[in-house]
């Protein structure tokens, strides 16, 4: 996917600033009006969560819509975005290429990244497949 295509493009010129979030205890359906109201399809999962023996982890996650499909699926409504968000998020700094970021999905098997600042390392957007997709059609976008 590198080449012509995409030369130059970072992950900030295409990815969604911001960082929608919830943590762990966060019921499913309350997590589904995050992503209607804000239109987006996924939510990072992240925060204290108390197992069923008391003890306390910390979760990081991303809670992508195919998770929500999942846990409906699986008739489990009642569950909590912590039990359902990928455990693995895989983040870019936002000065990668997205020819980068198309690879890393594709290694990863994902459709969401989480992009973070080079200085600090906090996270500042979201990244998609569709981000992806929109920056090899429509390249004059995507430099501007």
């Amino acid at each position: 996917m590198t080449g012509p295509a995409m030369p130059g493009v970072p992950a900030s010129a295409v990815m969604h600033h911001g960082v929608i979030a919830a943590p762990p205890h966060t019921p499913l359906v309350d997590v589904a009006s995050q992503m209607a109201d804000n239109g987006v399809h996924c939510v990072v999962v992240e925060g204290l969560a108390r197992s069923r023996g008391g003890q306390e982890t910390l979760v990081w996650g991303i809670l992508s819509d195919l998770d929500l499909m999942r846990a409906i699926a699986a008739g489990r409504l009642d569950a909590s975005a912590g039990e359902f968000a990928a455990t693995e998020i895989v983040s870019v700094e936002s000065t990668t290429q997205v020819a980068d970021v198309a690879s890393l999905m594709a290694e990863h098997e994902c459709t969401h990244l989480v992009v973070v600042s080079p200085q600090s390392g906090e996270p500042v957007g979201v990244v998609s497949s569709l981000d992806v997709a929109r920056a090899l059609a429509r390249p004059e976008t995507a430099s501007s």
